[in-house]
């Protein structure tokens, strides 16, 4: 049995629950397969790397993972006021996820806040933003990356 720790260069394989301030689960491959990454290849948000970093094979942990370094906090900014032409040939209902591309052509999902007659108010903030989230790791393996 190896005693690597998760740092740089290494490849992680864990089981991970994500679950909001009351429990609800929002994310788990519990019953699915592992997941298998690089430390630091971008899979994982900083603010989840950061905390199994030094955690062997075989632990596990739960951390508390603040809006900051999770999906940022809810901004306000982020709401938008569109009209009912911007959504072309869709009818836009309340609660409705709708994909939108940003000026760089990036894809934005933003979910419909409200509809007052003409005017459709669009939140294009991530839905886990401003949420603490709790991060429950089991780690199963951790060994050197091959590179390439």
């Amino acid at each position: 049995m190896s005693e690597y720790q998760i740092n740089e260069g290494m490849e992680i394989t864990l089981h991970f629950t994500l679950k909001l301030e009351d429990g609800t689960v929002v994310d788990s491959t519990k019953e699915k397969a592992p997941a298998t990454f690089q430390f630091g290849d971008g899979n994982l948000p900083p603010g989840f790397e950061n905390p199994i970093k030094g955690m062997t094979a075989g632990q596990s942990d739960s951390f508390a993972i603040t809006p900051e370094h999770a999906f940022g906090q809810h901004n306000p900014q982020n709401i938008q006021t569109l009209k009912r032409d911007d959504f072309g040939e869709e009818t836009p209902e309340l609660g409705m996820v709708l994909s939108f591309a940003d000026k760089a052509g990036t894809e934005l999902p933003g979910v419909v806040k409200s509809i007052d007659g003409d005017r459709i108010e669009v939140d294009f903030n991530h839905p886990l933003a401003g949420r603490t989230l709790t991060f429950e790791v089991d780690v199963l393996d951790v060994k050197p990356a091959l590179t390439h």
